[in-house]
């Protein structure tokens, strides 16, 4: 039936039905990004949540060769049996298995097994496990037995005295870990840097045309303090060893589910625990210091352990300098083609070139990036100022200078059409009431055109940001790696080191997702890091939308 214009009689627009159309298309849109983001919450979250250890107890087959038939471990997830497909799963569904994390990879040779529910006999929750987190090998799962001392009897766990000493030990290695790593990252590290500035006087000095004996003198001096800097090297590297020599001493011993017994050395043990014991209050307790140490320390265990700082910190600097590199160069190209260029076919060329440049992948920028800015710029920069350093390059191979540079010409294109966009957002009245003031073009651009249109340049930054934090193809090609402790801003001369190898938070995912040597560890990982992927990239955007809700309550008139 067709619409009716009669009073009291009810009129469709045209365009009702779409409008519909779209509200639900928007809706479902919105509640798939809720979705995502849920689920990377609480999947992210639940990494760091201490679980239950259950004890499983196998049917006997009569084949068996294992020696024990008894399993220890965390459930990670109930799945269908992967064995089954299509409709068999369908035709089966109690046919599942567990997914257990079972530790102990130094001894089993895996950290997890998957185990058919058919074949479980029994389960329950043991009491008196501990859950002990060490250095390497991931976590061990075990009953404590003894504590083993130089030159001490063997203290048994069932002593009083055992956890109060065990605690002791353990507060003892982490002081001696930290020691360790300030002789070798910092003292050891500074001497090797001051000799090898005194080498490369050496080989300057020896190309040059000097006094024989003026050159024979300064040669012997230098020699001289390389002489004294190698002795408080070795006197270093000695008492290095020595520390590393007092980890391995003490010894905790620990009874495995199938019966065995394995001693952990004290100086690998970060912190225990007993999950089966933990009140709430306990549990809580054990994720926030997990989180804490995801937040703030190195990652380990090929990044499957430990934590994620120098990828939260490299991939916070690289994004602050993309876009101080990338707002002058996108705003002044914006403004030259809405202010000052003829409107003809070239600038309606550039306009199109600009936007087909949003549409290039991200890895042909990365092969740009490591041609132009790595073997091209940063080669003529090193045969310009290091060329003593040759042929180790200096700013010749990838470094944080070079991956901002890349993604800040990945992103410019969406900083020049934000920004054009919102120039032409400025009415023209504006424009002609400042000229007929007296204010010259460039005084009326700088003084009133560019203040009221900071709101929408700063979207454009927004959107540049969030694309270039979370671009991964190109950053493979001009300076990212797998891991790099050291940061690439730190007490060190000359504080910044632009031209240094740095982690980035999205890589690290691809790296736990696709190249760890174990995908089933690293998969809680993958969550936990692109959780906080997000929240590095919502914070940074937040930062910048605030600037900009400041600006355009600044700025706002009754002409806008």
């Amino acid at each position: 039936m067709g619409s009716t214009s009669g009073f009291g009689q009810s009129v469709r627009a045209p365009g009702e039905p779409w409008v519909w159309f779209t509200a639900v298309g928007l809706t479902v849109g919105l509640a798939m990004i809720l979705a995502l983001l849920a689920l990377v919450l609480v999947e992210g979250l639940k990494a760091f949540w201490p679980r239950r250890v259950v004890e499983i107890s196998l049917r006997p087959t009569g084949t068996e060769t294992e020696p024990s038939r008894v399993l220890v471990g965390e459930r990670i997830r109930v799945r269908p049996k992967a064995t089954l497909q299509g409709s068999d799963r369908a035709a089966n569904p109690a046919h599942r298995e567990w997914q257990l994390f079972l530790g102990n990879k130094d001894v089993f040779g895996l950290s997890f097994r998957y185990v058919d529910v058919a074949d479980i006999a029994a389960v329950r929750q043991p009491g008196g496990i501990w859950r002990i987190e060490r250095t390497e090998y991931g976590p061990l799962l075990g009953w404590p037995v003894a504590l083993l001392q130089p030159a001490l009897d063997p203290l048994p766990a069932s002593d009083p005295r055992f956890e109060a000493t065990l605690n002791r030990l353990v507060e003892e290695a982490r002081r001696r870990r930290a020691e360790i790593r300030k002789l070798e990252k910092h003292d050891i590290g500074r001497l090797n840097r001051q000799m090898e500035e005194l080498h490369l006087r050496m080989r300057q000095a020896s190309s040059r045309r000097l006094d024989e004996g003026a050159y024979e003198r300064q040669r012997q001096a230098w020699a001289n303090q390389i002489a004294e800097l190698e002795t408080a090297y070795n006197q270093l590297a000695s008492r290095a060893r020595e520390l590393r020599v007092l980890q391995e001493q003490a010894a905790l011993v620990c009874r495995l589910a199938d019966g065995r017994e394995t001693s952990v050395p004290i100086g690998r043990i970060l912190a225990w625990y007993r999950p089966n014991e933990l009140d709430f209050t306990g549990r809580l307790g054990v994720f926030l210091g997990r989180l804490r140490e995801f937040l703030s320390e190195e990652p380990r265990e090929a990044n499957t352990e430990g934590g994620i700082f120098p990828a939260i910190f490299g991939t916070f600097v690289m994004t602050v300098l993309m876009s101080v590199a990338v707002m002058p160069f996108g705003v002044l190209a914006a403004v030259y083609l809405r202010e000052y260029a003829r409107q003809g076919w070239f600038t309606r060329a550039v306009r199109i070139a600009v936007n087909n440049l949003a549409g290039v992948p991200s890895i042909v920028f990365g092969v740009f990036g490591l041609g132009f800015f790595v073997y091209f710029l940063g080669g003529q920069i090193d045969r310009l100022f290091f060329a003593d350093r040759l042929p180790t390059p200096t700013f010749g191979t990838g470094g944080l200078i070079w991956a901002s540079l890349t993604l800040a010409l990945l992103t410019v294109p969406v900083v020049v059409v934000a920004t054009e966009e919102a120039l032409a957002a400025v009415p023209r009245s504006v424009r002609e009431g400042s000229l007929a003031c007296g204010a010259s073009r460039w005084q009326t651009i700088q003084r009133v055109v560019l203040p009221a249109a900071a709101p929408g340049i700063l979207t454009g930054l927004i959107l540049a940001m969030a694309r270039g934090a979370g671009e991964v193809a190109p950053l493979m090609l001009v300076g990212v790696v797998k891991l790099a402790p050291e940061l690439p801003i730190n007490t060190t001369y000359p504080f910044i080191h632009l031209d240094q190898k740095f982690m980035h938070l999205g890589f690290h995912i691809y790296d736990l997702g696709f190249q760890s040597p174990d995908s089933d560890a690293a998969q809680p990982m993958v969550f936990a890091t692109t959780l906080f992927l997000l929240a590095l990239v919502i914070t940074l955007n937040l930062a910048a939308i605030g600037i900009r809700n400041h600006l355009r309550r600044k700025y706002a008139t009754g002409a806008f």
